[in-house]
């Protein structure tokens, strides 16, 4: 049953000196409310996030072998790049495309050339050009939200708010999208940052 929960609005924007990624937290299986906290951001190493959308089962999946692969590399080498994790997913994807992942991902992360964000197709192709990203079946008018409030050089503060603003707008039209707040992650060149439930009180 797992591997047919589906429904997601996840969101990541690149911001002046951070990078930002966010999503609800409903879960479906067809008509059916799975969870209303279902997780959808997860974090793969000290500077690197994952969003998830899709396929919980094969989303899972993915997470607990690039940890282990970031891992590995950090032993060896030290930190991993933000583009060569984007480059290990997209292969492993790729490589995997007669019997895929069925989902979209956003990698997002900050190293020494800064913050920086992916979207990745179910097969390993990959977008880095724009400066945000929607996956999901909210995705289309999170988008529009997007559209219309990105700007270049937002701050961390203004991303967190636009990134929620565009989930809200999402769960007011998507069915699967909503349960119970939010999931949002700011990575700068700190670290990792998960914001608390008393931080997002204020964007809600």
């Amino acid at each position: 049953m797992e591997t047919k929960e589906t429904g997601t609005t996840t969101v990541g924007i690149i911001a002046k000196d951070a990078v930002i990624v966010a999503a609800e937290k409903k879960s479906t299986m067809g008509y059916m409310v799975d969870s209303k906290l279902a997780r959808k951001v997860y974090p793969l190493d000290d500077h690197l996030a994952l969003t998830i959308a899709g396929s919980v089962g094969d989303a899972l999946a993915m997470v607990r072998l690039l940890k282990a692969q970031f891992k590995l590399y950090k032993l060896e080498r030290g930190p991993i790049t933000v583009k060569a994790a984007a480059t290990l997913l997209s292969n492993i994807l790729q490589g995997s495309k007669y019997f895929p992942y069925y989902n979209q991902f956003i990698l997002a992360g900050f190293d020494s050339t800064g913050p920086q964000l992916y979207g990745l197709d179910p097969i390993g192709g990959w977008s880095n050009m724009d400066k945000f990203y929607s996956t999901g079946s909210g995705s289309p008018f999170a988008y529009g939200s997007l559209e219309v409030g990105f700007k270049e050089g937002l701050s961390a503060d203004e991303a967190v708010s636009l990134a929620v603003k565009s989930i809200k707008v999402a769960i007011e039209r998507d069915i699967a999208s909503g349960g119970r707040g939010f999931t949002v992650v700011v990575i700068d060149r700190n670290g990792l940052r998960e914001l608390s439930e008393a931080e997002l009180r204020k964007y809600a």
